[in-house]
């Protein structure tokens, strides 16, 4: 499983399996880090599949292994995001069920390994019902939803964002939708990076899951407002910012991405994979691609792949411990889902 080399001089990237287990192969799932371990939510077990999955797998990166958590009351949900709250709550919001598209919280308390369903709070004003949406960490308890409302028939032309409290106390949520909006989008993905430029903050840059290559900012904060501390990755930036060094950069990003994965790593946006709208045929992908915020303007760089074995669509990729990790998603047939977790290898 080798990544073609990209840029020039002999740098170059793979995906090198680390672990395989059937118990992981699921596409349109969330994947999220906690003390270590990744959990992973829901999902489709196999293309076509009508119902998403309701279980539940904590993969250990250190050992390797996979477990099935027999937590009662597991949500049956795919094309959701989830997000952790006060390092106890993994909270998945929204969603596919089977039958509609959903707005609603269930949150696994992960120290009592039980789900709870939380209730909207007096005055929240809830999406129509979300799924390939994103939602990103703004502070412990609040987080920024972005994406498309509702289904085929009923969505609306434009992408809404809402804010979303939860209180883990209390066990309720409660949106709240901001006076702007953004083009529709649906399978985006959501990086919170730092501001290049002379006035420090964060920006919330939204890519893909349209036709345009733009990405679109759907919230900026000034210097200390947003408290999160994102993984420390020094190794992995270095490489990143080496190889960024040896390929040429564009202010034109990937036009007509969804269903890719997306992580960042300090001043970098690291996308891979998904499908891609601008093809009839052979939509599914495995380029590399990463977005350099530390100069104004932020610029892309591009790697192909010639691996037809690394195309994925709904997969996730997750950091942890100075690595990324790649895992599940449907392969080039866009039905078999990979059973393999790999990580990141970058040759300078």
């Amino acid at each position: 499983m080798a990544g073609a080399l990209g840029g020039t001089g002999g740098s170059g990237w793979t995906w090198r399996p680390v672990a395989r287990d059937p118990l992981l192969a699921r596409a349109f799932h969330s994947c999220t880090e906690l003390r270590g371990r990744f959990y992973l939510v829901g999902g489709l077990l196999a293309g076509g599949a009508r119902e998403p999955s309701s279980d539940m797998v904590v993969f250990d990166p250190a050992g390797g292994q996979a477990v099935r958590v027999g937590a009662r009351g597991g949500p049956r949900r795919s094309h959701h995001d989830a997000a952790l709250v006060g390092g106890r709550w993994l909270c998945v919001v929204g969603g596919w069920d089977g039958s509609r598209r959903l707005a609603t919280v269930s949150a696994l308390d992960t120290e009592r390994g039980v789900w709870e369903a939380w209730t909207a709070a007096p005055g929240s004003c809830p999406p129509a019902g979300l799924s390939s949406h994103t939602c990103t960490h703004l502070s412990d308890r609040e987080l920024r939803v972005a994406g498309r409302e509702g289904g085929t028939r009923t969505q609306r032309r434009y992408g809404s964002i809402y804010t979303l409290r939860l209180d883990p106390g209390a066990r309720t949520y409660c949106y709240k939708e901001e006076g702007y909006h953004t083009v529709s989008r649906s399978g985006h993905c959501a990086a919170l990076l730092q501001s290049p430029g002379p006035h420090p903050g964060h920006q919330l840059l939204l890519f893909g899951g349209c036709d345009s290559a733009e990405p679109e900012v759907a919230g900026h904060w000034s210097h200390g407002k947003i408290k999160e501390e994102p993984p420390v990755a020094p190794r992995l930036m270095e490489q990143l910012a080496r190889l960024v060094s040896s390929g040429q950069g564009s202010r034109q990003g990937p036009r007509g991405l969804r269903h890719h994965s997306c992580s960042v790593v300090g001043p970098f946006a690291v996308l891979f994979g998904g499908e891609t709208l601008t093809k009839a045929r052979d939509t599914i992908c495995n380029d590399l691609y990463i977005y350099d915020t530390r100069k104004s303007p932020s610029l892309w760089f591009h790697f192909p792949c010639a691996d037809h074995g690394l195309k994925r669509v709904g997969h996730r990729t997750c950091l942890w411990n100075d690595q990324l990790y790649l895992v599940g998603g449907f392969g080039e047939d866009g039905r078999t889902a990979s059973p393999q977790v790999c990580i990141l290898d970058l040759f300078i």
